[in-house]
C-alpha cells in the first residue's frame, strides 16, 4: 500500500481521507464534493500536519504525546496506527466506506465506518475496536468522530477566533431547546500564538459533555461549528441515549472536533478488552453545508433523520393524542373523572386517548409521599389496576375510549422500580443498577439493568399483559430518574459508565423487540421526564412528548424551537384549554401545537361552547395539511426564537410549494411584524382566535405583514405558490 488521497463520499458530501501505510489514516477535510481541495502532494501535506488520526483512541499506559490538559486528542495509541486497508461500497442509496488501521504493539485492529446517503448531505459515523493481540488493552477514551481542519476556508488575515462561531443548545426542563451563538473566542478558545514557536496550541477547549442516563438534560447531544462571514456551516449530533462528549480545541492554528460516548476522564468509562473481544462506538452523523448556516443544516439533518429512522403507521397518519395529565388530572385518575374527558376528548377530535400516571395507585387519590411527590412514586413497577381507583375495572375506560372511536393508551415507566414495590424484591439484585455490590436508589427508585434477563422478561410480561388485556395500541414510556453515572454491572466488574453504556443499549434492543412483537403499537418517548432528545431514541420510537412546561405563555418558544432536534411529525407539544381561557389565549396554546404532533389535555370537559368550538375547529383544519408534515422543512424567519422573544415564528415548507407559518405575538411586543420570506404567495389564515387578522404579502420589502391587534395571540396561515 502506498500514501493515497481519497476523495469519497456523494454527489453531496465528500470526504478527503490520507490513507497513509507509515501512519494512521487521517480525515483532512468534509464538505460539499467542489469545496474539497484537490488531492495534491504540497496541499494535503498541510492539512495531514493539522489532520487528527481518523480515530482517536486512547488506553491505559499509552496516555498522549506532544501535548497535555484534558483534552482527548494526540494519544500516543493513536499515533502509532497504521493505515492497512479501506473498502467501498454501495447499498442501494448509501454509500459506504471502511478504513482499516492496525497498531503493532497491542494488536488492535480500528475499522472507521462512514456512510453517505445520495441526496443528503450528512455523513455518518462509528468505529469498531478489536483486540487481535494477546494480552488485554483497557481503552479509556475512543471518538466516533475526529474532524479537522475547520478554518481552512477563512479568508486570509481573519482568524479562527472571531470567524468561527459555535451554536450549542443547553436544554433545560420545561425551558428546551435554548440555541445561541457566540464566536470561539467568546466561548473561551483563543489563538494564543504559540504555535509559532513550535507547541501545538492553547491546551484550551470548549467542552460539552452529558454524564448519565439523561441524554439531554443539560445540553441537547448537537452543536453547530459556523463561518460568520459565508455561513458555511457544519452540524452535528452525537446519536446515543446516554453519556457523551463533544469537544473543540486549537491544534497547529486550526479548529478540531471530536464526538464520543462515555470517556474515561468524564464518565467513569474504561472497557477493558479480552483478546478476540471488540468495542463500537457510539453513532455520531455531522451535517454540511456551503451557506445558509445553522438552518440549512438542521435542513439537512432533519432529511438524515428521517431516512434514518424505523418505519411505523403513526408517522404517516399523525393522530391527534389525549392525554389526561397536563393541567387536568395530574396524575390522579379515576373511573369517574376519566368518562367525562373520555368523551370530551372524542367530541373535540382526538383520535387516541392516553390515561396518563396514576392507573395503578392502589392508595387514596390524593396521597402524597415525601418530598411532594403522588404517594405512589416510591411503589411502581408492578404495572396491574388500581382497584380502588377503578371499582368496575380498569375496561370499563378503556371500553368507552374504544366506544367512542379513539386508541386506548396507557402511561408506563418501565426502568424503574419503586422501593416499596413487591418487584424490587422478586427480582435478583443483579437485574438492577449497582454500585460495590450497593443496588442504587434515587429519588425512591431502582434502576433496573436491562443486560439482565430477569429485568428483561420483567418488562417484556408487562407490555405483553398489558396488550393482551386491555387492547391497548399506545404506551407512554416516561423515566424520571437520571441514575447518574452508571453500574458496575451484574457481574460487579463494569466501569460504570461501561454498565450504563450497556443498559443504553440494551434499552434501545428492547424497543426493537416489543415493536417487533407488536408492529401496530405505538411507543410514545417522554423527553419531558425522560430527558432524552436523541436521534438513537428518535429513530425507534414515533412520537416524541416535547416538554413539561405548564404555562401556555411559554411553551411558543420551546414549539417554535423543537424542529431543530426533533422532525415537526414527531415532535408533540401540550394543547390544554381551559375553562378560564381568553379566546386569544386558547388560540396560543392551540397554535402552539399545530405544527408538530399534538397532545391534547386540560379540561375540555368543562368548555363552553363557543370554546369547544374553537379546539374543534383547530383540530379540523390541522387534520386538513397533516400529512403534509413528515415531508416539511423547517426554517425561522425571524431566526431561532429566544425564550423572551416578542415576536416567534415558526415556518415549514412543504414539497407542493405551500408553507405553513406559525406566529405569536407575546406581552409586550409591538402589534405588527413584517416577516421575511424568500418568496411570495396567497396567504390564508387557517386558524386564528380572537380579533381577526389579514396577512398581506408585501411585494416591495418580500416579506408577509402580519398584525395581531391583541398581546398574548397566535395565527396560523398557508402561503400558497404564487
Amino acid at each position: 500500500m502506498t500514501l493515497t488521497h481519497l476523495r469519497w463520499g456523494s454527489d453531496e458530501l465528500s470526504l478527503l481521507i490520507s490513507l497513509d501505510p507509515s501512519g494512521p489514516a487521517r480525515l483532512l477535510a468534509v464538505g460539499e464534493p467542489t469545496g474539497l481541495p484537490h488531492a495534491n502532494a504540497d496541499l494535503c501535506a498541510r492539512l495531514a500536519r493539522r489532520a487528527l488520526p481518523l480515530v482517536e483512541i486512547q488506553a491505559a499506559g499509552d496516555g498522549r504525546l506532544g501535548t497535555s490538559g484534558k483534552r482527548h486528542v494526540d494519544g500516543g495509541l493513536s499515533r502509532r496506527l497504521r493505515c492497512v486497508s479501506h473498502e467501498e461500497g454501495v447499498e442501494g442509496k448509501v454509500h459506504t466506506l471502511r478504513v482499516r488501521m492496525a497498531d503493532e504493539v497491542t494488536g488492535l485492529r480500528v475499522t472507521t465506518m462512514f456512510r453517505t446517503r445520495a441526496g443528503v448531505p450528512v455523513v455518518h459515523s462509528e468505529a469498531l475496536v478489536e483486540n487481535a493481540g494477546d494480552a488485554p488493552v483497557t481503552l479509556e477514551y475512543v471518538s466516533s468522530f475526529a474532524l479537522s481542519n475547520l478554518a481552512r476556508h477563512l479568508p486570509d488575515g481573519e482568524s479562527w477566533e472571531d470567524g468561527l462561531s459555535l451554536w450549542l443548545a443547553p436544554n433545560p426542563w420545561s425551558g428546551e431547546f435554548r440555541w445561541s451563538r457566540a464566536t470561539l473566542g467568546e466561548r473561551g478558545l483563543y489563538d494564543v500564538g504559540m504555535a509559532a514557536y513550535g507547541q501545538t496550541g492553547s491546551k484550551n477547549r470548549v467542552a460539552v459533555t452529558n454524564t448519565g442516563s439523561w441524554s439531554s438534560s443539560e445540553y441537547l447531544p448537537m452543536g453547530c461549528l459556523e463561518e460568520m462571514a459565508t455561513g458555511r456551516a457544519l452540524l452535528w449530533q452525537i446519536e446515543h441515549n446516554g453519556s457523551w462528549h463533544a469537544e473543540l480545541g486549537d491544534r497547529f492554528d486550526d479548529v478540531y472536533l471530536t464526538l464520543s460516548g462515555p470517556t474515561d476522564r468524564e464518565h467513569q468509562w474504561r472497557r477493558r478488552l479480552d483478546p478476540g473481544a471488540e468495542f463500537r462506538t457510539v453513532p455520531a452523523a455531522l451535517a454540511v453545508v456551503p451557506e445558509g448556516g445553522l438552518e440549512a443544516a438542521v435542513g439537512a439533518l432533519t432529511a438524515h433523520r428521517r431516512a434514518t429512522r424505523r418505519p411505523h403507521p403513526d408517522l404517516v397518519q399523525l393522530p391527534v393524542v389525549f392525554n389526561d395529565f397536563m393541567n387536568s388530572l395530574m396524575g390522579e385518575p379515576t373511573t369517574g373523572a376519566l368518562l367525562p374527558l373520555v368523551d370530551a376528548a372524542a367530541d373535540a377530535g382526538a383520535e387516541v386517548f392516553c390515561i396518563d400516571a396514576g392507573w395503578y395507585d392502589a392508595e387514596p387519590p390524593g396521597t402524597v409521599g415525601p418530598g411532594g411527590v403522588p404517594g405512589w412514586w416510591d411503589a411502581v413497577g408492578e404495572w396491574r389496576e388500581s382497584k380502588p381507583r377503578f371499582p368496575g375495572g380498569l375496561s370499563e375506560v378503556i371500553d368507552q375510549i374504544r366506544e367512542r372511536g379513539m386508541v386506548p393508551g396507557l402511561w408506563l415507566e418501565p426502568e424503574v422500580v419503586g422501593v416499596r414495590s413487591e418487584v424490587a424484591g422478586a427480582l435478583p439484585d443483579e437485574a438492577f443498577f449497582r454500585r460495590d455490590g450497593v443496588r442504587l436508589a434515587e429519588w425512591g427508585r431502582h434502576q433496573l439493568d436491562l443486560r439482565h434477563p430477569a429485568a428483561r422478561k420483567h418488562l417484556d410480561d408487562v407490555v405483553d399483559r398489558l396488550v393482551h388485556d386491555y387492547g391497548v395500541g399506545y404506551l407512554k414510556l416516561d423515566y424520571n430518574i437520571d441514575i447518574g453515572p452508571g453500574t458496575d454491572g451484574p457481574t460487579g466488574t463494569d466501569s460504570p459508565g461501561d454498565g450504563l453504556l450497556g443498559h443504553n443499549r440494551a434499552y434501545l434492543d428492547w424497543l426493537d423487540s416489543v415493536q417487533d412483537r407488536h408492529p401496530g403499537l405505538v411507543l410514545e418517548s417522554c423527553a419531558a421526564g425522560g430527558s432524552r432528545t436523541d436521534h438513537a431514541i428518535l429513530s425507534r420510537l414515533p412520537i416524541h412528548s416535547i416538554t413539561d412546561q405548564q404555562d401556555f405563555r411559554l411553551i411558543p418558544a420551546i414549539a417554535a424551537a423543537a424542529p431543530t432536534a426533533v422532525t415537526p411529525e414527531q415532535g408533540a407539544i401540550w394543547a390544554y384549554p381551559q375553562p378560564w381561557h381568553t379566546d386569544a389565549e386558547l388560540g396560543t396554546l392551540l397554535v402552539s401545537a399545530l405544527l408538530g404532533r399534538v397532545h391534547l389535555s386540560g379540561r375540555p370537559d368543562l368548555l363552553s361552547n363557543r370554546q369547544m368550538a374553537l379546539v374543534q375547529d383547530a383540530l379540523t383544519v390541522y387534520k386538513t395539511y397533516r400529512e403534509l408534515l413528515p415531508h416539511a422543512r423547517p426554517h425561522w424567519p425571524l431566526g431561532l426564537p429566544c425564550w423572551r422573544d416578542g415576536w416567534l415564528a415558526l415556518a415549514l415548507d412543504t414539497p407542493d410549494g405551500t408553507t405553513l407559518l406559525a406566529l405569536w405575538r407575546r406581552e409586550g411586543a409591538p402589534e405588527s411584524v413584517t416577516v421575511p420570506l424568500s418568496a411570495g404567495g396567497h396567504p390564508r389564515v387557517l386558524f386564528e382566535a380572537g380579533v381577526r387578522t389579514n396577512p398581506e404579502w408585501d411585494e416591495d420589502g418580500k416579506g408577509l405583514q402580519v398584525s395581531l391587534p391583541v398581546e398574548g395571540s397566535a395565527v396560523l396561515v398557508a402561503l400558497d405558490p404564487s
